[in-house]
């Protein structure tokens, strides 16, 4: 299991500067609660799933099996 940044460079750039204005939460999601500071605790969850593989909910990381 690894996690990794997106490889899409403007995609992690976007991202950044959106969790730079919030605060460090989650800027797709409109609640800011701790379950939302990234990283947030869906992906938390999903990273402890031994079968999930794929990107976080705003598309900052990715999970990978290998």
């Amino acid at each position: 299991m690894k996690v990794t940044l997106n490889p899409d460079t403007e995609v992690v750039k976007a991202i950044k500067e959106g969790l730079e204005h919030t605060g460090g939460y989650c800027p797709c999601r409109l609640e800011r609660t701790e379950d939302n500071k990234c990283m947030c605790k869906e992906f938390r969850e999903q990273i402890k799933d031994p079968g999930f593989e794929g990107f976080c909910h705003c598309l900052l990381y990715y999970k990978s099996l290998n």
